[in-house]
């Protein structure tokens, strides 16, 4: 059946669309929405595949590709089809040269300090939270963002500079971020205590979670840096599970 045919083609082909690292341009970057449609229209072949598998046998073959190697898929601007570079292009795409850009340092110098004042609120967990899940949490976000910490003041100094000091107080010069608490607002979870402290914690660390889901959002489509753009994609997966989870718990 030419369904069939044409579905067993399509998911050649999609097996041969492999992702691999290649440096993107801004103009270039998008992400989840263009992954999460690639993926719907793979299922929906896969499915017209099973359904038309026992008449396409007889069809005629779906001819292979001619590529030398796997194909990359690169999404283009919003409202732009994708394009597919070859193994060829993909490869001299990852040559481009990475160097970092305003937008890189201005989102490491940035999520430095952020991350520090969520680790200031969980620190008030073990003492004042009453809720063994918001315990949990807090350890969880203690024990990703810590190493971030470290990670992003290592890259800063691969880079020639270094991070501010970390200290009481220091958030002040940084209140303008995306969801950073106010010095009023860590008063008051200061002087929490059982539930409260927990609903309290609970609603700034998921404004605390969106803001830092921005940063990271403004990092990927400014930025320039390949590390600087897993780090940041690693901030955006693992904060909005955290902030679905944190939903759930209220």
């Amino acid at each position: 059946m030419l369904i069939g045919v044409l579905g067993r083609t399509q998911l050649t082909r999609a097996s041969q669309e492999v992702a691999v690292p290649h440096r993107r341009t801004p103009a270039a970057r998008t992400t989840v929405a263009r992954a999460s449609a690639a993926t719907a229209l793979l299922a929906a072949a896969t499915l017209a595949l099973g359904a038309c598998d026992s008449d396409s046998a007889s069809g005629p073959k779906a001819k292979s590709g001619s590529s030398s190697g796997p194909s990359v898929i690169a999404p283009g601007k919003p409202g732009e089809t994708a394009a597919t570079l070859s193994a060829e292009e993909a490869a001299k795409e990852r040559t481009d040269d990475d160097s970092p850009n305003s937008a890189d340092f201005d989102y490491v110098e940035k999520m430095i300090p952020h991350h520090a004042q969520a680790l200031e609120m969980t620190r008030l967990v073990p003492k004042r939270a009453k809720s063994t899940k918001v315990k949990r949490l807090a350890d969880r976000i203690t024990a990703a963002q810590k190493p971030e910490i470290g990670a992003m003041e290592r890259w800063l100094k691969s880079q020639g500079k270094k991070a501010e000091k970390r200290g009481h107080g220091a958030h002040h010069d940084h209140a303008g971020m995306p969801g950073m608490a106010t010095p009023a607002q860590l008063e008051q979870l200061r002087a929490a205590k059982g539930e409260a402290f927990d609903e309290l914690f609970l609603k700034l660390m998921i404004t605390h979670h969106s803001g830092a889901v921005t940063m990271a959002t403004d990092a990927l489509s400014e930025g320039n840096n390949l590390l600087v753009e897993e780090m940041a994609n690693d901030v955006v997966a693992q904060q909005t599970a955290e902030i679905n989870r944190m939903r759930g718990m209220g």
